[in-house]
């Protein structure tokens, strides 16, 4: 009995103290739960459908793509408001090679040759041109920030303003159509249901593989582990929660091609972020900015190197998004920056920068998607959604504050 009693005084404070230490990110999945919960309440079952969570995933995509690269940016101390443009712009860019630029090319360098006989090849290049672009206006951005020592509000509320006019320039106020098959299969094609399956005991595998690894690494080095039931016990939720969206979207017509390469871009970025010098000085620099400096981090670099990959990811959320909607339209990325910002604030990154996570990110980008996809199946009109929109953002950043005056 003795026993017992020793055992449960032990792990106790171990699951206390993990939950302490986790309690924004368990809050923002119990809030996404209470807010699933309601939507399915109010539409009579429709939100949890499969169709419609398929629906509501591809619609998180595009923004949980630019979130990533985003929180980076927060996490710094900076802000990026020319995210929404800039992919705007690349959806544009790469709209007009897919309708415009290889359709004339082509058969001045092939004579004789149809440009459907290349259809595979120009979709790929249209792609890569829009990673270019992105990269290279990441670049212009941050050289300004970086190097040059302007505040990043205000050469990203210039890069607003000269993106939202190139938009302009490049379609001349009308919409640039881009609807062929391969190209369009970037944001509205779906896995196999068995490539599916697949993937769900990968990802399963991979997150247990990751947790023992990660132990291993802790205890070479010597750091606190928690009780082993515990990190079971979180691996195991999290390898349900991905195989059940498996389930649910294999009902419908599978995993969503978008949703995999937002899967991919958090995974890689995540890893970048919690294992190597550039992610772990990002939070140095956003925590304490001088003694980053006195330590021997190189802040203009970071920032640069930062900034780039936020104009990287821009131009693949860019390409998604003229996939999504068949072409580039003059208003292509408007307001998308606000949606971007607001998912990495609710999902706990601190407007003073030093704290957030990709994981974070992703579950903000959840919530936004899921507000507006559960307020258009309620027919809520769109003054009233900003609203409530706004509302719960602003309840987010109260709560968070209360959290750290607590702390």
């Amino acid at each position: 009995m003795s026993v017992i009693t020793s055992s449960a005084q032990t792990e106790t404070p171990g699951l206390a103290k993990r939950l302490g230490a986790n309690l924004q990110t368990y809050g923002l999945i119990g809030a996404i739960i209470l807010i699933w919960l309601f939507f399915t309440f109010t539409t009579g079952g429709i939100f949890l459908s499969a169709r419609n969570i398929s629906f509501l995933f591809r619609q998180m995509s595009i923004t949980g793509i630019m979130s990533v690269g985003m929180l980076l940016v927060i996490v710094t101390g900076n802000i990026d408001l020319s995210v929404g443009r800039l992919a705007g712009f690349v959806s544009v860019i790469v709209a007009m090679c897919q309708m415009q630029l290889w359709p004339r090319l082509i058969p001045q360098l092939f004579p004789g040759q149809d440009p459907l006989d290349f259809v595979i090849v120009t979709t790929l290049l249209s792609v890569v041109i829009g990673l270019v672009v992105g990269t290279l206006f990441g670049i212009y951005q941050g050289y300004i920030i970086a190097h040059l020592r302007v505040p990043a509000f205000i050469v990203t509320l210039g890069g607003l303003w000269a993106l939202q006019g190139a938009i302009l320039i490049v379609t001349g106020g009308q919409t640039i159509s881009a609807r062929q098959e391969a190209f369009l299969s970037i944001a509205n094609g779906y896995l196999p249901t068995w490539a599916g399956a697949l993937l769900a005991a990968g990802v399963t595998v991979f997150l247990f593989a990751s947790m023992v690894l990660t132990r291993r690494r802790k205890l070479k080095y010597g750091f606190e582990l928690p009780a082993m039931y515990l990190d079971v016990l979180k691996t195991g939720v999290f390898a349900a929660a991905f195989v059940f969206y498996v389930y649910v979207v294999n009902q419908y017509n599978g995993v969503q091609s978008p949703v995999l390469i937002l899967a991919i871009v958090a995974m890689v970025v995540n890893y970048v972020s919690n294992n190597t010098r550039f992610g772990r000085y990002a939070y140095a620099i956003g925590g304490n900015r001088e003694a980053a400096r006195l330590s021997g981090v190189n802040i203009r670099n970071n920032l640069f190197m930062i900034f780039v990959l936020m104009g990287f990811l821009c131009g693949v959320a860019g390409v998604v998004l003229a996939s999504y909607v068949g072409g580039g339209t003059p208003a292509a990325g408007t307001g998308m920056e606000l949606d971007v910002i607001a998912a990495c604030i609710l999902g706990g990154a601190s407007t003073l920068g030093g704290e957030g996570t990709i994981l974070g990110a992703m579950i903000g980008a959840l919530i936004m998607a899921t507000l507006t996809n559960g307020l258009q199946l309620m027919n809520i009109p769109n003054e009233w959604q900003y609203l409530i929109k706004a509302l719960v953002l602003i309840l987010a950043v109260y709560a968070d504050v209360r959290l750290r005056r607590n702390r």
